[in-house]
């Protein structure tokens, strides 16, 4: 696609989550794309190297009213911000705690997560909320394509940050778009539920729109995407079977 209008291809890695990164992950990333055909602009932005970006729009969340702390228990919140974003929660919804309550959770040095307020954006957004959309140029899990109604509130209160563990894939994404002036997102289908919630972030701070081109996924025989957790078959061992890049790219539908 970058090809086919002159744009520029980057690739961008998103380790912020330092308990899920490993450098033979990203070793692999290179890897398999390379064998793949592709090739990238370097160097390749990794988000571990840029924190002071999303710490800097968290602030201006904060600032707006927009996040508030949530006191759940470490166990869950560690376990919400660790999950991968295509695995969504039930949406939640909360509000801040009464400030003589806060305060003494504070003090007692109670752990927490700042969530993002839909409350509170919606207020700020106003009429503009019922007019939050994206554009769609490839195709969602159901065939979603074109001019997409954004539905943040399947995604309910998200956390966007959590003290020791840095911010969520959500307010890092969007921030990173925005500042590397991507016009197009190319991903696969399972993210495209985030779409709804990354839309609502990118108009509280007054970001840039870009397009979204969702692809569908390669999956098993068991019509499961491939995923490390279920110790599915990697590129590599693709490979190494015999499987060449042009069979694979047939069967995902890229040309």
């Amino acid at each position: 696609m970058a090809q086919q209008v002159g744009g520029r291809f980057i690739l961008r890695i998103e380790d912020i989550d330092a308990e899920r990164c490993r450098p033979q992950f990203e070793q692999a990333i290179y890897e398999d794309l390379a064998w793949l055909g592709l090739a990238w602009e370097t160097p390749v932005r990794r988000q571990s190297e840029h924190l002071a970006d999303y710490q800097a729009a968290l602030e201006r969340l904060r600032a707006d009213g927009l996040v508030y702390r949530c006191f759940k228990t470490r166990r869950e919140i560690l376990d919400e911000i660790a999950r991968a974003p295509h695995e969504p929660l039930p949406p939640y919804r909360g509000e801040r705690l009464p400030p003589d309550e806060e305060a003494l959770r504070l003090d007692q040095g109670a752990p927490f997560a700042w969530r993002l307020s839909l409350a509170a954006a919606e207020a700020r957004l106003g009429s503009a909320w019922d007019l939050l959309a994206f554009t769609e140029e490839g195709e969602g899990p159901a065939g979603e394509q074109g001019l997409i109604a954004a539905r943040p509130q399947t995604a309910g209160d998200v956390i966007l940050a959590r003290k020791g563990l840095g911010v969520a894939y959500h307010l890092a994404v969007v921030v990173d778009d925005a500042l590397q002036g991507v016009s197009h997102v190319v991903r696969g289908q399972d993210l495209f539920e985030a779409t709804h919630i990354q839309r609502l972030l990118q108009a509280v701070l007054g970001l840039p729109t870009p397009a979204y081109r969702h692809h569908r996924l390669l999956l098993g025989a068991d019509g499961k995407r491939f995923a490390k957790r279920d110790k599915a078959e990697t590129l590599r061992e693709m490979r190494n079977r015999g499987v060449s890049a042009a069979a694979l790219k047939a069967e995902l539908g890229f040309s």
